[in-house]
């Protein structure tokens, strides 16, 4: 299995491959080699800030030679008008780097900043907001770590890191019972150490799991506020309870008064604005 470094590297080239192709031939066509020059990062819009280090990693991927200045890290929070960093380089370097830069950044901050929102919303109960996999194809390193830069958890990265028994899997299994008693199996015959979370559709599906037992969390699928309420006090501190589905900014207080431990929240990635900013010749 490849490592976050790996990805990364991964996505950067892929990014680079899709954007310059065999050349960008506006850049080569009036830029001279030898020309340097210098650009910064040049915040536009009010929120939490995410992204600089992949910013450098970036630069230095594509030429070693630029030189960072960074004048904000990640997790500050930023106003119009901050100047986040400086680069100096070959020109060439600067352009054809520019557009890829502020696409992840601009990504990353809209996260972190949107992220901050619904933890400052959880401030004073000990709920946690937690991500998905509801991320963009291939960049789910970058928006999972803008989650965590914004001051929320990380759910699951993918379907290797943790056994997550959706009702689809409870359905095909035949049962609880046996999506359960699978789990442990395969993990056994594997030699794996994985955590188990099983999501319940309903009171009864609560009850199934509370009696076998055998999980690390409890995901509650779409439940309404009584009927969350109503499982906290079920589970009764046993097990970790995630609470799930139709989750708005509205009611995401309303939940985490219910007792839940986590909230997971797809709209943190999967509709979230980017944060606008610019990287102009200086």
């Amino acid at each position: 299995m490849k490592t976050t470094e790996q990805l990364i590297d991964d996505l950067i080239k892929l990014a680079f491959a899709e954007d310059i192709g065999d050349g960008d031939h506006t850049t080569l066509c009036c830029i001279p080699a030898t020309a340097m020059g210098k650009s910064q990062l040049i915040i536009k819009e009010n929120g939490i800030l995410a992204g600089v280090k992949m910013a450098k990693h970036i630069f230095q991927d594509f030429d070693p030679d630029l030189k960072i200045d960074v004048f904000i890290n990640d997790g500050a929070e930023v106003k119009k008008g901050d100047i986040v960093f400086k680069v100096e380089g070959k020109v060439r370097s600067l352009l054809q780097t520019e557009r890829l830069v502020l696409n992840v950044m601009q990504r990353m901050s809209g996260i972190a900043t949107t992220t901050h929102k619904y933890v400052k919303l959880l401030e004073g109960t000990h709920t946690h907001v937690l991500d998905t996999r509801k991320t963009t194809p291939g960049m789910r390193i970058m928006e999972k770590e803008a989650v965590k830069i914004g001051g929320g958890v990380n759910h699951r990265i993918g379907l290797f890191d943790m056994i997550l028994l959706k009702d689809n899997h409870v359905d095909f299994a035949g049962g609880i019972n046996q999506a359960i008693t699978r789990a442990h199996d395969y993990l056994k015959e594997k030699g794996k150490d994985l955590k188990i979370e099983i999501e319940v559709r309903n009171l009864d599906e609560l009850q199934q799991v509370l009696t076998l037992g055998g999980v690390n969390r409890i995901m509650l699928d779409n439940f309404n506020i009584k009927n969350t309420k109503k499982a906290v006090q079920m589970v009764n501190g046993r097990y970790e309870i995630e609470s799930s589905g139709g989750i708005t900014y509205e009611t995401l207080r309303d939940y985490a008064e219910c007792g839940v431990d986590f909230i997971s929240v797809g709209a943190l990635t999967h509709s979230v604005k980017s944060l606008d900013m610019s990287l102009k010749a200086c």
